[in-house]
């Protein structure tokens, strides 16, 4: 195992009040070290640069490692700790001001998910966002500025990618309402997935995740739930045969109608007609 070691730099006066670095520094943890359980009365970011440990808040009980990064919310009580086998080497910054919170607010970070894991963020650009700030470290109001400055620059790289995830899930949503306009519209021939896919634009796979993301169910899903609401409509407000309703939203075979929409309404489409009709 390698040395252990520690660097750490602690603002003496906060200078200013809008954004304002408390402390900065690395440490390569020995196994088990912990911090906690314990309050801080500032922000706290931690980059893990190598290593595993495990984060601890509230609820929240993770084991993190290189790439990844996890937030300590001031008066919130953590516990955070090394691996035993291998312990984490880490960078960190704490932070306090009236911007803190609100910039906050406007990266992925929450209290319910206090961390974002390796891969949503290039590494490489936290790692040089703290090394900027640990840099023009000191006491001055110079330096004071400085930090901020820096810090003002890292936060900015976890609002960026926080934004480009809310411009790619709008995209998708841009993709699914595309996809129900076709559904609505061409719901009673048999249409496929594929056929709403090609209309979209996009390929299966990628309707697929957009679906996921923006609906929590799958376009085939949808496709079928669709087609039952409108078998429902039918069969409460029209005299026309089960096979009849079933071949008018979409249906070419009947048994598999009636397999699908007892898998949704748990009753076949004669019981609840029968219901729907008392």
């Amino acid at each position: 195992m390698s040395e252990t070691y520690k660097h750490s730099y602690k603002v003496g006066e906060n200078l200013l009040n809008s954004l304002a670095v408390y402390n900065v520094g690395y440490q390569k943890c020995e196994p088990e070290y912990q911090w906690g359980p314990g309050v801080r009365d500032h922000y706290c970011i931690h980059h893990i640069l190598s290593g595993n440990g495990y984060y601890l808040s509230g609820d929240t009980v993770c084991r993190l490692g290189a790439g990844d990064t996890f937030l300590i919310y001031p008066g919130e009580e953590v516990k955070y700790y090394a691996d035993r086998e291998e312990p984490w080497e880490y960078a960190w910054v704490g932070f306090m001001g009236a911007d803190a919170a609100p910039v906050i607010r406007n990266t992925e970070f929450t209290k319910e998910k206090p961390y974002i894991l390796s891969g949503r963020i290039p590494a490489d650009r936290i790692k040089r966002g703290l090394e900027n700030i640990y840099e023009v470290k000191g006491n001055t109001y110079e330096a004071t500025v400085a930090m901020a400055g820096a810090l003002y620059s890292l936060l900015a790289i976890f609002m960026h990618y926080s934004k480009r995830e809310e411009r790619k899930k709008d995209v998708q949503m841009i993709y699914v309402e595309k996809a129900e306009m076709y559904i609505e519209t061409n719901y009673s021939y048999p249409i496929t997935v594929e056929d709403v896919a090609a209309y979209v634009g996009i390929s299966r796979s990628h309707l697929f995740r957009s679906f996921q993301t923006c609906m929590r169910k799958s376009p085939k899903e949808y496709l079928s739930e669709y087609r039952i609401r409108q078998a429902c409509h039918l069969l409460k407000e029209t005299g026309l045969s089960v096979s009849a309703i079933a071949y008018s939203v979409g249906f070419e075979n009947n048994l598999y109608f009636s397999k699908a929409f007892k898998k949704q309404k748990k009753i076949s489409p004669s019981e609840y007609r029968r219901t729907h009709n008392l």
